[in-house]
């Protein structure tokens, strides 16, 4: 090895060990329940990115499906195959496959509107707590309207505006670009709230005082100074906000203005197994239901652990 390579190894192999000496690695290992959550998310995230590996079905292929074998049962009961070993739906789509690519869509809308929202909530919060005055009173009492009307009415308000301005053969096509975004603007004034908090605090002190004095820019200083030090309660925000995007993916997918029946998330799913659950065929809703239940539980309870892991009174 050259002598670059081993000073690159051997500050990863320090990376390393001082993460596994920090507070909050000693925190997480302490938990068992984080750590089960943790194993959860993880696994249902390696599911969704491998889906076509690991699902013998595609459910979002038409020619892939047959409807002699809808309403197959679940493998331990009377009837039922290996073949849809969670059982099959209405239109002979297997469960098992719909489930995991249902949790690739709602993991990958969720990300996409929590990323969006992080981006335009940081940013706005940066802005009016830094420079204040009248800006930051706009921004403000912009978010400020905005947190007092329930999230899923302007996701709502949102979608129904769009779909009224594009052509009715548009709708399917841009659904999960349309949620995405509203979700995301839902979103942004928890983002935004918290991190102008954070800065009207981290703006007075002095190593901000110095960056001033050395004729650091306003910008320069928000985004190498500010900002590195607001990302704490950022990340806490986001990973719930993860959670609740990905609950409202679902809840408009339910509802019948979410994403294509062609694309069945998990909302969808239960949607559709709604209409069968009083005539026997239970799986088709329960199993759905399940996955969702349980991704949101875990990614709640990280997001739980982390604020009181990043919470220096706490420690």
């Amino acid at each position: 090895m050259s002598v670059a390579e081993l000073d690159a190894v051997g500050r990863v192999t320090d990376l390393v060990r001082r993460c596994l000496d920090s507070d909050i690695y000693f925190s997480f290992k302490s938990s068992k329940i984080t750590m089960i959550a943790a194993a959860v998310t993880a696994a249902m995230f390696l599911a969704a990115v491998f889906a076509p590996l690991i699902t013998p079905q595609n459910p979002y292929d038409p020619a892939a499906l047959d409807l002699m074998d809808s309403f197959s049962p679940p493998v331990w009961i009377e009837e039922g195959t290996w073949t849809y070993f969670l059982g099959s739906d209405d239109q002979g789509r297997d469960l098992y496959s719909a489930i995991i690519y249902g949790l690739r869509l709602s993991l990958g809308v969720g990300f996409a509107a929590v990323i969006i929202a992080m981006l335009m909530g940081v940013s706005l919060g940066l802005i009016s707590g830094y420079i204040g005055g009248t800006l930051d009173a706009v921004i403000m009492r912009i978010a400020d309207v905005q947190i007092s009307f329930p999230a899923i009415l302007i996701v709502l308000l949102i979608d129904g505006v769009v779909r009224g301005i594009l052509p009715n053969e548009r709708h399917d096509d841009l659904a999960l670009v349309v949620i995405t975004f509203a979700l995301a603007f839902s979103a942004w004034p928890q983002f935004a709230r918290t991190v102008r908090g954070s800065t009207l605090v981290e703006k007075n002190k002095e190593y901000v005082q110095a960056a001033r004095v050395i004729g650091r820019s306003p910008l320069w200083i928000m985004a190498g100074h500010v900002l590195p030090n607001v990302m704490g309660p950022v990340l806490v925000i986001a990973t719930i906000s993860l959670a609740v995007a990905i609950l409202g993916e679902a809840t408009l997918s339910f509802l019948g203005v979410g994403v294509p029946p062609t694309e069945p998330s998990l909302g969808t799913l239960i949607n559709n197994g709604q209409n069968f659950l009083f005539s026997g065929e239970w799986w088709i809703v329960i199993f759905p239901g399940i996955a969702l239940a349980t991704l949101v539980l875990a990614v709640n309870l990280l997001g739980d652990w982390l604020r009181d892991a990043l919470n220096p009174k706490l420690r």
